[in-house]
């Protein structure tokens, strides 16, 4: 009696395998990026609306104060312009909780201090390193092109940056400025941009710190010289690593930058309070700004640095080129 055919059970062979899994691996690695691409490109969305609502907070204070926030207050308390915007940026419980006669250092504020707001954070800086109490900000106002911190000294001989030329941005600490005094124009002068959190070690050296070369730069353009000249590795150069918190502070290495330096260069500090804190940013290329006419714009890395300077005064009558 023949014996039955023997069924044959189908399946994969080892190579077959190894050639679905590399389709696979093949398809994985095209698609990743593409995926990493659209989120990123969905993050810096929502930094653009972020400052977009900065933008508008800094109209409607304007609006109803008929002056610009300050960032040092008339009790000469560091309090940031962001803590004044928070009526504006929905924020009324918030603001009601500040103790504007006291430091942010108090334990009047601390509620205030710790508290997260996602409006002042970048989605694409995903920095988790904040102190305990403190809550940060990726979002910085204007002090301008000038390496001064604030404003100058009016009296001979009492400080060694008498005379020097003050800070020329939109936010100065102890100015208190109209918007009729930014005449350069709105969509020519630039009110906030952005800088990544630091991560709060000084033991570790980090791009996003602010170095101390202990030099004496007078101008600008002596700033970015001696700025790059140092070797940022060499913990005998880190000045600040705590960069971007609290945001209730007003202080250049947490809520304020300067149109000294290009996007994503380097920042410096420099005795006796000179400053080339810059605008930095996660998003490949360039760096956010809101301009003082509300709209926000992508500059590049690569912008004239000329240009960059003139968009930071508020002021200065430079014929500012495409950018």
């Amino acid at each position: 009696m023949p014996h039955p055919a023997r069924c044959r059970r189908s399946g994969f062979t080892l190579i077959e395998l190894l050639v679905v899994i590399a389709i696979i691996a093949i398809l994985v690695a095209l698609l990743l990026p593409a995926v990493q691409q659209a989120r990123e490109a969905a993050r810096r969305t929502q930094c653009k609306n972020n400052l977009k609502q900065i933008g508008l907070a800094i109209h409607n204070y304007a609006d109803t104060h008929r002056v610009l926030p300050l960032c040092l207050n008339a009790t000469s308390k560091p309090i940031s312009v962001h803590a004044y915007l928070l009526p504006f940026l929905d924020q009324t419980p918030l603001y009601q909780r500040i103790n504007f006669n006291v430091n942010w250092t108090d334990p009047a504020n601390a509620q205030v201090v710790g508290t997260r707001l996602e409006v002042f954070n970048c989605p694409s800086d995903a920095t988790s390193a904040v102190p305990a109490g403190w809550a940060g900000t990726a979002y910085r106002a204007n002090q301008g092109s000038e390496i001064l911190y604030g404003n100058n000294t009016t009296v001979p001989g009492s400080d060694p940056n008498y005379g020097r030329p003050a800070s020329n941005g939109v936010f100065v600490p102890g100015l208190s400025l109209l918007m009729a005094d930014i005449r350069d124009g709105m969509s020519n002068t630039a009110a906030f941009s952005e800088h990544p959190l630091g991560d709060f070690s000084q033991g570790m050296s980090s791009p996003t710190d602010t170095f101390r070369p202990g030099t004496y730069p007078t101008t600008a353009d002596e700033a970015i010289l001696q700025c790059n000249a140092i070797d940022p590795k060499n913990l005998s150069f880190q000045g600040v690593s705590n960069v971007g918190a609290p945001w209730m502070q007003s202080y250049h290495s947490t809520t304020q930058y300067f149109h000294v330096g290009p996007p994503n260069s380097r920042s410096c500090m420099f005795p006796p309070g000179r400053i080339s804190t810059t605008a930095k940013s996660y998003h490949t290329g360039g760096v956010h700004v809101q301009m003082c006419d509300g709209s926000v714009r992508f500059v590049s890395d690569n912008i004239n640095l000329e240009t960059w300077r003139a968009i930071g005064t508020r002021a200065g009558r430079e014929v500012v080129g495409e950018f």
